[in-house]
């Protein structure tokens, strides 16, 4: 799926993505020219991210690695991020074109002491990068070993770079979302927690049931017209060829119920409203009461798009119109870190 990417805090750039499926015409090609004009950077306080490569059965894999530049003795948490369906690890990390929203990681990871870590995907049936998610019926996913990659990352993290194993996080959004999820459900025991935007589980899927109790944060839009909300096939005007899924709020049920997390939320409530011009509204829930046990949230955002909620790096309204309102009540780095900070791997309820 697309990744978000906006000019900052002001909100003046024009918002651009990657493979942006269905953008034709006018339109799309103005967003292209205009975006190709800014070059991003890194924020000043972050050290540019260094570039990896890991061996893999598929051929080499690239990854950006974000190093901060001060940090507590003893191992540092690990953030992994995986872009959406076109996108880049460059992309995500804002590098590529105009910051994106979740570049927000590289100025957390400097103030907190983490490790930022984006691999790329690869090309799949439609020759756009993406990830083997769980959709047995899309068409247009790649063939390689993603879990694989993403344990392969983590190792090399911890053997080389100081990553604390017991404190791995990883984050995706929309295919790099459904990604997090496959991985969080067959290899989740080398996870302290996941996060996934615009994105949900597969209705026909190839992965098995979740192997393991995860921390798990799930953000999303009810307008979302590409992922959508309450399930259905995924993509605008692709006929099927990129699979279903069982929507937001049954992928929350599914893990409440591997979770043990039944009855009444333990915390239910709105957002603070930043802006009256803004119509998005953003509901939080949460189960499980303890930040530091296991816990599943829902960032619920009525009226949202498919796009990253940010205060920070906002999309334009032309972009608005191809993938739907961004919510700027709140930032959805700062959420996902908010939620993981105090987890570790192997919690219980």
């Amino acid at each position: 799926m697309w990744q978000g990417i906006g000019e900052g805090a002001r909100g003046r750039g024009w918002g651009w993505r990657m493979g942006l499926t269905g953008a034709r015409g006018v339109l799309g090609g103005w967003l292209l020219a205009v975006a190709t004009l800014a070059a991003a950077a890194p924020p000043a306080a972050s050290p540019a991210p260094q570039a990896l490569t890991l061996a893999r059965p598929e051929g080499p894999r690239r990854v950006l690695l974000a190093v901060p530049d001060h940090a507590p003795a003893g191992p540092r948490p690990l953030v992994i991020l995986l872009h959406g369906h076109g996108g880049s690890a460059a992309q995500i990390l804002g590098l590529a074109r105009t910051a994106a929203p979740l570049s927000q990681w590289l100025a957390i990871g400097q103030r907190e002491g983490l490790l930022v870590a984006a691999p790329d995907g690869l090309a799949g049936g439609d020759q756009k990068s993406g990830w083997n998610d769980c959709r047995r019926d899309t068409q247009t996913n790649p063939t390689s070993d993603d879990v694989g990659l993403i344990s392969a990352l983590i190792d090399e993290a911890v053997a080389h770079h100081g990553a604390d194993p017991a404190r791995v996080y990883l984050m995706g959004m929309s295919n790099g979302g459904m990604m997090a999820l496959r991985y969080a459900m067959e290899a989740g025991d080398r996870l302290a927690g996941v996060a996934a935007v615009s994105a949900s589980m597969a209705t026909d899927s190839r992965c098995p049931s979740i192997k393991a109790p995860l921390s798990l944060l799930m953000v999303g839009g009810t307008a979302d017209g590409i992922v959508p909300w309450d399930g259905g096939p995924v993509g605008k005007r692709q006929e099927g060829r990129r699979g279903r899924v069982i929507g937001a709020e049954a992928t929350v049920t599914r893990w409440r119920e591997r979770d043990g997390l039944f009855g009444e939320p333990a915390r239910s409530e709105s957002l603070p409203h930043r802006d009256p011009a803004d119509p998005t509204r953003v509901q939080r829930t949460v189960w499980g009461a303890q930040p530091g046990g296991l816990q599943i949230e829902l960032l619920r955002i009525d009226g949202g798009g498919h796009v990253e909620p940010s205060v920070a790096h906002r999309v334009s309204a032309a972009y608005s119109l191809l993938v739907g309102r961004q919510s700027a009540d709140l930032e959805v780095a700062d959420e996902a870190w908010a939620f993981f900070r105090d987890k570790r791997r192997g919690l219980s309820r």
